[in-house]
């Protein structure tokens, strides 16, 4: 019985530590905050352009992978916050780390995926940015600095999210 509850508390032991190096526990980071996007090259509508050139929109970017089941369960409420903040000079942008190109386009038809997005399968663009996790997105606002950073699932299409989106873009 006794080396049942020494093994017990190693195990015990063993589970706090992982809990406080794990990724999640951010405790202590540095905010981002107002600190300028790292800018990056993408391709939208066959076009070839920078995060830098979107400066009169707000952008939501969201750095997510098809193999991410929180990632696939935020992305109705992706689709619902882009329908919501499109017109108002708002968009989401979604940069895959996927490295499979069929899984992706799958995904995107399957998932009738509404915001622009692209593929970074180098993940260079979420390291440039500090992302460790999946999903993870950051708010960009029209200065080009980082209004807001989201680690995690949302449900981006709650009266709160929804709320502060039109605060930041002007009351529909």
């Amino acid at each position: 019985m006794r080396k049942l509850f020494a093994w017990g508390g190693l195990a015990l032991a063993a589970l706090l530590l992982l809990a406080f190096v794990r990724p999640l526990y951010r405790q202590g980071e540095a905010s981002v905050a107002g600190k300028k996007a790292p800018d990056f090259a993408l391709t939208l509508d066959k076009r070839e352009l920078r995060l830098s050139d979107l400066h009169d929109k707000i952008v939501v970017v969201n750095f997510w992978a098809t193999w991410c089941p929180p990632c696939v369960e935020e992305t109705p409420a992706l689709n619902r916050l882009q329908q919501h903040i499109a017109a108002r000079g708002g968009m989401v942008l979604g940069v895959s780390v996927d490295e499979d190109e069929a899984a992706y386009q799958s995904f995107l038809r399957q998932q009738g995926v509404v915001f622009p997005t692209f593929r970074d399968p180098s993940k260079k663009i979420p390291l440039d940015y500090g992302t460790s996790m999946y999903p993870e997105t950051y708010v960009v606002g029209r200065d080009g600095k980082i209004a807001r950073k989201i680690i995690g699932p949302q449900k981006w299409d709650s009266p709160e999210m929804l709320a502060y989106f039109d605060a930041l873009l002007g009351k529909p």
